[in-house]
């Protein structure tokens, strides 16, 4: 097999971080595994395996013909016969075929909101003519594809971590044993606000709890209001923004908690990483979430609009290391059997043949 993934940018977010997941876990098992980037590079970059395979488009708009001319003449030279595109990537997917029609365009779903968000939806129906399949993150996914789009193979893929080693660069401040993660660019629908003010209110500050956020800051409203948050409350020394990190296996490896707080989710990689990495998890209760964190039992789940009921689960945690470290026990050996790289990637080929 010849595939590669297509995905609008390598900034380090959910859907970024699978598609080099993917290309990097089957370049082993397959003839020819690429990756192209059609818009924009990042972070990730520097953890695609076989980089002689990859290419950068450089597309300034939906219709560009330079790019679209570059990815045929990638295609052509390298004998493509499927292509993945991820997320927002399926546009430019269709072009590609549009000009390559012998190639198979499978497209993959990680919007988490996609029911409840009509942007586009109309383009999205119409090209969904051109996939040969759908893959989805999460069942509700599946099931909305099946009921709106105009192809019937579609099919439920999970998520799967695979975090490398990298050189260790970001050191976290606070102390040991008591630092919470939240690994998320900050944006909507990552909700760092309820995040931040239900670890105000717990004042586990005051026993030396620190929370740790990683993730593109954009400069912009959103991060502004969080800032002022943590200044207002004086809270510079228990509250820190780090920004992108490309460390994240040793980052995560300081923390105890690793806590997400979006209002929407699809699946999220976060879960999956900080299972990897011992953590205790503190989850959102929304898309996949509580598929994956059984609460009580491997993790605890929240309202993420209910900041109170976060401030009682951070109490709880910091006050109950035995339970807390029981979680995250329990968690990672519910992961390692029912989500590992190998498992996901035997599915995803099977699928594909």
């Amino acid at each position: 097999m010849r595939i590669i993934q297509l995905i609008d940018s390598l900034d380090a977010g959910g859907a970024e971080r699978m598609a080099v997941n993917f290309a990097n876990a089957i370049s082993e098992k397959i003839t020819f595994s690429g990756i192209v980037s059609t818009r924009k590079e990042g972070v990730l970059k520097q953890e695609i395996k076989q980089i002689k395979n990859y290419a950068f488009l450089g597309r300034k708009n939906k219709f560009d013909i330079n790019a679209i001319f570059l990815a045929s003449k990638y295609i052509k030279k390298n004998k493509i016969k499927i292509v993945h595109a991820h997320s927002s990537s399926y546009f430019f997917g269709v072009l590609i075929k549009i000009f390559n029609p012998k190639i198979q365009l499978i497209w993959h779903d990680h919007y988490g909101n996609r029911a409840k968000d009509n942007k586009q939806k109309w383009i999205l129906k119409f090209c969904s003519f051109f996939f040969s399949k759908i893959f989805t993150v999460n069942d509700e996914l599946r099931v909305w594809s099946l009921q709106h789009l105009n192809c019937k193979n579609v099919f439920f893929l999970p998520n799967f971590s695979d975090l490398k080693k990298t050189e260790e660069r970001t050191i976290l401040k606070g102390e040991a044993k008591k630092r919470i993660v939240c690994l998320a660019n900050l944006k909507n629908p990552k909700n760092h606000s309820t995040l931040i003010n239900g670890f105000i209110t717990s004042e586990i500050y005051k026993q030396n709890w620190t929370l740790h956020l990683i993730g593109k800051d954009f400069k912009d409203t959103y991060s502004d209001n969080l800032k002022t948050i943590i200044k207002e409350n004086g809270l510079e020394n228990s509250i820190f923004i780090y920004n992108a990190c490309q460390d994240i296996k040793y980052v995560l490896s300081q923390a105890t908690i690793g806590v997400l707080a979006s209002t929407y989710e699809g699946f999220p990689v976060t879960l999956l990483e900080y299972a990897q990495s011992k953590l205790t998890v503190l989850s959102t209760n929304v898309g996949f979430c509580s598929s994956l964190v059984t609460h009580n039992s491997n993790g605890l789940l929240f309202d993420p609009t209910n900041s109170e009921e976060l401030s009682n689960h951070f109490i709880y945690l910091s006050n109950n290391p035995e339970i807390c470290a029981n979680f995250a026990i329990q968690f990672q050996k519910i992961v390692e059997n029912n989500y590992s790289k190998e498992a996901i990637i035997n599915k995803y080929l099977n699928l594909i043949n």
